[in-house]
C-alpha cells in the first residue's frame, strides 16, 4: 500500500486543506480530502488493466467550496431529508434550516460536507488508514447536543474501501451520517444507462412529491424498482417519473456479511459491492445534473452521468415512529460501517 500527502489547497480563511491518495498493489487509486471528507477520485483498473476515473469530482478545492452536488462527501448530521426541518425530542421542538424546498437537506448547507476534519494516518502493511474527526457543536444547524465524531477510511491492497462512522453526544440527537459518491463504471465514457444493479432488498419506501416518505412500504415486486436480480439501470430509469431517487428496506438485519448492493458495468468488467450495517439504501441516478458541472479529465456531467449509492437510516426517521430509530442518547455510541469491494472481472 502505498499512501501520499499533498496540500490540496486553502480555505478562504487560510486553513489548509489536505489530500491524501491511497495506491493499492491491485491498482485502486483513491484520494481522500480532509475538507467535507471528500472522496475526490477513485481511479479503477477494467478487465484490461486500463484504470479511469469511476467517481465524480473535481482536482481543485476551490470546486469544492463552490455548489456542487455533494460530490463523494460525508454527510451530516443528517442524511437525506427531514420534513419540514423540524423534530422533536423530549416535548422540545427543534427547528433546522430549509434547504430544500420546505424540507430540510443532508444536513443543511453548512453541514458537515463543508467542515475542515481533523486528521491522522494510519498505516500497516497492507492497508492504511485516514481517520477523521469533527466536534460538531450544541445547535449547529439547529441540531442538539455536542457531538464528536470519528470517521475511518481504510484502503486495503485487494482493491477495498472501508469506511466507520462513530460519534457520541452529550444531549439526545439525532444523527444518519453517509458517504455520497457518485460512481460511473464505464469511466465516464457513457450514461449509466448499461450499468446492471441488484439491491438485497423487498421494499422500498413510498413518498410525497417532495419526496418526503408517506410511512408507505411497497413491495418492489413487478415494478421497475425490482433490483432483487440484476436490471438495467436505463430500464427501471425509463420507466420512473423523473428519474429515480428512492430508499430501499435492506434484508441485512443489520449484518455486513452479504451485498446489500452490486453495481456491475460489463464493457468494462468493473463492479463494486457494497456491504453495510445499515438498514437502507438510497439509490440516485444523477436525475438533476445537466451539464452544467465540469469535473475530472474535463468530464461534462450529464443527466444520469452518475448513479448514488447511500447506505443510510429512511428519510424523516425522527418523524416517522415506525422506522428504525435515528435518535442517539448520551449513553450510546453511533456506529456503521460501510464496504466497498471493487473488483474486475
Amino acid at each position: 500500500m502505498k499512501v501520499t500527502e499533498k496540500i490540496f489547497g486553502y480555505l478562504h480563511n487560510g486553513k489548509e486543506v489536505k489530500l491524501f491518495t491511497f495506491e493499492s498493489a491491485k491498482g485502486l487509486s483513491v484520494s481522500i480530502s480532509n475538507y467535507g471528507g471528500i472522496i475526490t477520485s477513485i481511479l479503477m483498473p477494467d478487465a484490461n488493466g486500463v484504470a479511469k476515473e469511476i467517481c465524480a469530482g473535481f482536482h481543485s478545492l476551490e470546486k469544492y467550496l463552490g455548489e456542487h452536488p455533494h460530490f463523494g462527501v460525508i454527510v451530516g448530521r443528517y442524511a437525506n431529508r427531514i420534513a419540514k426541518g423540524r423534530f422533536t425530542i423530549n416535548d422540545k421542538i427543534y427547528e433546522l434550516p430549509l434547504n430544500n424546498g420546505a424540507n430540510h437537506l443532508h444536513g443543511g448547507n453548512n453541514g458537515f460536507h463543508t467542515k475542515l476534519w481533523d486528521c491522522r494516518m494510519e498505516l500497516e502493511d497492507n492497508s492504511a488508514s485516514l481517520v477523521l474527526n469533527y466536534q460538531s457543536k450544541h445547535l449547529e444547524e439547529g441540531y442538539p447536543g455536542n457531538l464528536d465524531v470519528t470517521v475511518t477510511y481504510r484502503v486495503t491492497d485487494d482493491n477495498t474501501l472501508h469506511i466507520n462512522f462513530n460519534a457520541k453526544t452529550d444531549k439526545p440527537t439525532h444523527i444518519n451520517l453517509t458517504s455520497h459518491g457518485y460512481f460511473n463504471l464505464s469511466g465516464f465514457d457513457d450514461s449509466i444507462m448499461e450499468h446492471k444493479l441488484m439491491i438485497n432488498a423487498n421494499s422500498y419506501l413510498e413518498t410525497d412529491e417532495n419526496r418526503i416518505p408517506t410511512g408507505t412500504l411497497i413491495e418492489c415486486y413487478n415494478t421497475p424498482l425490482d433490483f432483487r436480480h440484476f436490471m438495467r439501470l436505463g430500464d427501471s430509469i425509463l420507466a420512473t417519473s423523473g428519474g429515480i431517487d428512492h430508499c430501499f428496506e435492506l434484508l441485512n438485519n443489520g449484518s455486513i456479511d452479504n451485498p446489500a448492493a452490486i453495481l456491475k458495468h460489463k464493457p468494462s468488467g468493473r463492479s463494486i459491492l457494497i456491504y453495510t450495517t445499515q438498514p437502507g439504501l438510497q439509490l440516485y441516478t444523477g436525475n438533476s445534473l445537466d451539464g452544467t458541472i465540469k469535473g475530472h479529465n474535463e468530464t461534462i456531467y450529464n443527466k444520469h452521468g452518475a448513479v448514488c449509492l447511500e447506505t443510510q437510516h429512511f428519510p424523516d426517521s425522527p418523524n416517522q415512529s415506525n422506522f428504525p430509530s435515528t435518535l442517539l442518547k448520551p449513553t450510546e455510541e453511533y456506529r456503521h460501517e460501510v464496504r466497498y469491494v471493487f473488483k474486475t472481472d
